[in-house]
């Protein structure tokens, strides 16, 4: 038998690997249905040899158990379905003589409304003793800007409570009464409970939720300074009375204030890694190690006497409160297909099915945990990979029982199975017959070995527990690397993301002729060398890499001809058959889907495209098919595309549809029938089809759903004599129809299951504001799926009699200015540029309203106004949730800079390995932009550093001059289905209206240099000449249109410094966003982006030197 753990080790818990168990779903002993206490003794030899030295035990506390026993009623005592106070006694010694430590949850922010204390206060006066043991209120309205964290199950704060007469505060659930930390009594009592326990041996406490301890108002009641001042003071009275006794927070924050929970060594020992664990699922599904690396990098280092606690899972959802939104919109999409999987504002999902049961994903993420820095928490289960089951509701589904065989109630329990506290997994994949301890304990393959001897390693290499980290380059963003240093241990981890095999070339030039040993099979690798050090990994494959000191002594298709579809099948059947089927999709879905420019996916690698979908329409006794398309990446998400079918044979061809390359899919013989499969937008009769059934709001029945063709009440849509309709031949993302020269039906391409938000947008205002400067609402052809699910087809709008978009108006504007340019400017001096964000067309240098114009001025204005407009449209409806104004809150606008951080690395890094490919000039500037990386970034801190009192609204989110369309006196916007490399979720976040403004300043920054660039007959030696001259053009004209924005919006002139703030970051991050898609795609037009940055950062240094010099004044 094992020592018991040694009193004399203060740093114990650097060295631990902690064990999260529930008492209740651990082993039941006395045949009850319920685990206990005397349960939990029966299998201490089992976690001993798991290799477990440190137990967490969730709440045993009696309870309603409405909350898995967080709602205490007694603190110094046992739930009675436990067992009682001896058996945790018996229990306590002999997990000590094993030499596993014992943690207990130290729940102080609140009780069950149960507990005799809550009981008391209801009944006590106003002001009394015992009343002022909780949070009482006559008002719900107080403390209004703390947030409410169980959203899905209530909606407020406060809980009127009829026999007080007063609302009670609760962060959590209504039945969980907060304590008043401002009474000194209450400090007193927790004190009491502290001392219970510790007396009776319990090695430490974790504390649920720390943050939350104190209320005050004007603040979001977290994270107070208060709650810091008590937690130091529970540190140094265990210190004191106690030895070697460790307190764990529980502060789910980002890295830099859930650090503060640390103290400088005087507050927690331990703090949960709340940030990290998304972005290890983050960076495995978009095999990226950036997500991982960059965490780490904001992670600040933990006084000596401290330690992170990480995890994979726990007992709770795998929340998602510290990532950005467009990272959560990612993982939901990525980890919870089910709708059964979200909870709160997280993933309720066990390790296993998380990772779909991958058993080389799960070794590699517990790889990486336990060679982190910090102590590694596993979950209960996770050893053997248990199922969960998300239908249990609430967090109930990971919370199982534990599986220990193939026996009646998985072995843990003999009650009659009704009588367990929750049912066993019986899921095909995770049933308890086949996962279990005993099945996997007789084979050494099994993931239980795994466990047992990845952990065994981990205990005899002290570098992880204790040891610096420093993250390695490497030359595949895919391999996550970072070598782990203590005394004279050297350890590097090698981790692929990917689920294909890797190179990568390490930088070693630290360990130059160093040997180097894989520890797990102690294998030689080869000799670090010179310090570029490549090494090749299988898929999600790691290493641990032991470095040491050398002992001295010692063929393609290129003919162009379309592919051919031959089958004996009817056209009407075809597509029932799974070889014919399977030849389509291999043969002939590939080749044309990738000549087609409205396709996305051409530059991703494509594993595979399959007929996701087919819905068969008749018309005029033709056959038509509704293709989804479901086209699948290497460690991408899958996207849909929609690509209507049908059949002509030859001789019908030329009267049926219009022929060209996109038009015709394949060349095709139907049972001997010569003729084509063709896209059937070309189809003259399937064009017509589709009007007219909107027209009469037609509804086709399906056994999963319905095809509707829809059109707007307030706007019907007027038939002529006959339908005449043509597709538009401009080549972009979806297929355009012009219907009577009255209206403009738009096919979209790629789609997703969820409201397009183009026609979200545009029916919203359409048939909810008056706005009129967008185009009317007319129909629209959606698949509405039997689980309510909409597939959203088409969009039907009325067709705006226009000059063409605002671009081509304001290039020729630009075109203009530098005529007058070069006719009068020769001599003049170029004006000193006003640095203020809003200008009215009499404040520009006289020069400049010459050279631009009245004219054009006010159609800028025109334009600044219709935005305004568009916005106030947008937010005007408070009682639609998808268009209800938000406000932001201190962790979006953190998020807001994580984002940001990720966008200036991607950018940045790709630029500087464009550098060679760019033209000297532009090397240049580029070099310069690279150089104020930081200075970028310290910019960017604003937007978090800065409390912003701003909305969230729907905005148009990919806003420039490309987007509006100019009648000859004013504009109407179009297009708003959002920035194209999104998918819809994230195009339909709520976002800051400012991101839409920055987008127009943007494009008129690209008119002005654009149009040098094209280079319309411009002189060589008048370039530099006229772009001096463009850089006044786009800053006065920005400036005239913003200024118009802010006066239409009733903001005046000036702007406030928030706004200054949120302004500037949107116009900075924009074009950096363009650098990338310049060097990508436009590498002649980087130049703009670069100018952008360059001019944005300029104005940014004197704005904050003005700033500067005005607080010197005030002193």
């Amino acid at each position: 038998m094992s020592a018991s753990p040694k009193n004399s080790e203060a740093l114990w818990f650097k060295d631990a690997i902690l064990y999260e168990v529930s008492v209740r779903a651990f082993y039941d002993s006395n045949g009850d249905g319920i685990g206990d206490f005397n349960g939990l003794v029966q299998k201490l030899d089992y976690l001993e040899d798991l290799g477990i030295n440190t137990l967490w035990l969730l709440p045993f506390y009696p309870s309603p158990l409405k909350d898995d026993g967080y709602d205490v009623t007694d603190h110094y005592d046992i739930h009675p379905d436990y067992g009682t106070l001896s058996d945790f006694k018996a229990f306590l010694k002999e997990a000590h003589s094993r030499g596993i430590r014992v943690i207990t949850e130290l729940i102080l922010n609140h009780t069950s409304d149960q507990h005799p204390w809550f009981k008391r206060a209801r009944k006590a006066k106003p002001g009394s003793r015992y009343r002022e043991f909780y949070v009482w209120s006559d008002t719900p309205n107080k403390y209004a800007e703390a947030r409410l964290i169980v959203q899905d199950d209530e909606s407020s704060n406060w809980t009127w409570d009829p026999e007080a007469k007063a609302y009670n505060w609760h962060r959590f659930y209504r039945h969980q009464p907060e304590l008043n930390y401002e009474n000194p009594e209450v400090q007193m009592e927790m004190i009491k409970v502290i001392d219970f326990w510790m007396k009776m041996g319990v090695d430490g406490f974790r504390l649920p939720s720390a943050p939350f301890l104190f209320e005050e108002e004007g603040t979001s009641c977290e994270n107070l300074p208060q709650t810091h001042d008590f937690l130091k003071r529970i540190r140094a009275h265990i210190d004191k009375n106690y030895k070697n006794r460790i307190l764990i927070s529980e502060a789910n924050l980002w890295p830099e204030d859930a650090a503060t929970y640390f103290g400088d060594g005087q507050e927690c020992h331990m703090n949960f890694n709340y940030p990290l664990m998304p972005r290890l699922f983050l960076g495995l599904r978009t095999e990226d190690s950036y997500p991982i690396v960059d965490i780490l990098e904001q992670t600040p280092d933990t006084p000596p006497n401290s330690q992170w606690a990480l995890f994979l899972r726990n007992h709770d959802e795998l929340g998602l409160e510290m990532v950005t939104e467009e990272e959560k919109d990612y993982l939901f999409k990525a980890y919870a297909n089910d709708p059964h999987t979200k909870y709160n504002l997280g993933i309720r999902r066990r390790l296993a099915p998380l990772l779909n049961n991958d058993r080389k994903k799960i070794e590699l993420l517990h790889s990486i945990l336990l060679s982190l820095p910090g102590s590694p928490v596993l979950y209960y289960g996770d050893e053997i990979g248990m199922g969960d089951n998300i239908y249990l509701g609430d967090r109930f589904g990971v919370r199982t029982p534990m599986q220990w065989s193939m026996n009646v109630n998985a072995g843990f329990s003999n009650a009659n199975p009704q009588k367990l506290y929750l049912p066993v997994i019986t899921d095909p994949i995770y049933r308890y017959e086949s996962v279990n301890v005993a099945t996997q304990d007789e084979n050494p393959s099994s993931l239980l070995w795994w466990i047992r001897q990845v952990i065994a390693m981990r205990k005899r290499l002290s570098v992880f527990g204790r040891g610096d980290m420093k993250f390695i380059d490497s030359t595949n963003s895919k391999v996550l690397c970072f070598l782990r240093s203590y005394e004279k241990q050297h350890i590097i981890l090698v981790a692929n993301l990917s689920q294909f095999s890797q190179v990568t070339s390490l930088n070693l030039t630290e360990f130059k002729d160093c040997d180097v040993t894989e520890v797990f099979s102690q294998n030689r690798f080869m000799n670090v060398g010179d310090g570029q050090y490549p090494i090749t990994i299988g898929p999600y494959g790691y290493y641990w890499l032991q470095l040491d000191t050398v002992d001295k002594k010692s063929k393609p298709e290129t003919s162009g001809e379309l592919p051919l579809f031959a089958t004996d099948i009817s056209w009407e059947k075809v597509f029932n058959s799974y070889n014919e089927k399977r030849q389509f999709e291999r043969k002939i879905l590939p080749p044309f889907m990738k000549k087609c420019r409205w396709f996305g996916g051409k530059a991703k690698v494509i594993s595979k495209m399959g007929i996701e979908k087919m819905i068969p329409l008749k018309v005029n006794g033709q056959t038509h098919y509704l293709t989804l398309v479901e086209v699948h990446y290497v460690q991408r998400l899958p996207e849909l595309y929609f690509l209507p079918l049908t059949f002509a044979p030859a001789d019908t061809v030329i009267d049926r549809v219009e022929y060209h390359a996109q038009s015709v899919i394949c060349r095709a013989e139907i049972q001997d029938e010569v003729g084509f499969v063709m896209d059937s937008s070309y189809d003259k009769s399937f064009r017509d089809y589709l009007f007219l059934s909107m027209d009469k709001k037609s509804r086709v029945k399906f056994d999963d759903g319905v095809l509707e063709f829809n059109s707007s009440v307030f706007n019907k849509i007027i038939l002529d004599d006959e339908v005449d309709s043509k597709v538009l031949k401009a080549d972009q993302s979806n297929t355009a129809i012009i219907y009577n020269d009255k209206y403009f039906f738009k096919f979209y391409r790629k789609l997703e299951r969820e409201i397009n938000p183009d026609l979200e947008i545009v029916r919203f205002l359409s048939e909810n504001t008056s706005f009129s400067n967008s185009p009317k609402y007319a129909g629209s052809v959606e698949f509405v799926d039997s689980d309510g699910s909409v597939i959203v087809f088409g969009l039907l709008q009325e067709k705006v009699e226009n000059q063409g978009e605002a671009w081509s108006m304001t290039t020729d504007s630009v075109g203009r200015f530098f005529e007058r340019v070069i006719t009068k400017a020769k001599k003049e001096k170029l004006p000193k540029l006003i640095n203020k964000s809003s200008i009215a067309f009499e404040e520009a240098p006289e020069l400049i309203q010459e050279f631009i114009g009245r004219g054009f001025y006010e159609r800028v204005v025109r334009l600044g106004q219709r935005t305004a407009e568009m916005h106030l449209a947008l937010a005007s409806d408070q009682s639609n949730p998808a268009f209800a104004p938000e406000q932001f809150t201190a962790n979006y606008q953190r998020s807001l800079y994580s984002s940001l951080r990720k966008l200036v690395r991607d950018r940045f890094n790709l630029l500087e390995s464009s550098l060679s490919k760019l033209n000297p000039e532009v090397r240049e500037l580029a070099k310069k932009v690279l150089a104020m990386e930081n200075d970028v970034l310290d910019c960017f801190k604003e937007i978090y550093e800065v409390r912003i009192h701003a909305t969230k609204t729907r905005i148009h989110g990919d806003f420039h001059l490309g987007q509006v369309l100019f009648t000859g006196k004013d504009f109407v916007i179009i297009d708003f289905e959002g920035e194209p490399g999104f998918s819809f979720s994230e195009r339909r976040l709520k976002k800051n209206p400012l991101k839409d403004v920055a987008g127009m300043m943007r494009s008129f920054q690209y008119a002005a240099f654009g149009k040098i660039l094209l280079n319309e007959n411009y002189r060589d030696r008048d370039m530099e000449f006229l772009e001096s001259w463009a850089e006044q053009w786009q800053h006065y004209v920005s400036r005239f249109y913003f200024g118009a924005y802010l006066e239409r919006l009733g903001l005046g002139k000036e702007l406030s410094y928030e706004n200054e703030v949120l302004i500037r970051t949107f116009l900075i991050e924009k074009a950096i966003y363009e650098l990338g898609y310049e060097l990508n795609g436009r590498p002649d037009w980087v130049a703009i982006p670069l100018r952008g940055i360059y001019y944005h950062m300029s104005r940014y240094a004197l704005a904050k030197e003005d700033r500067e010099s005005k607080k010197k004044a005030k002193k």
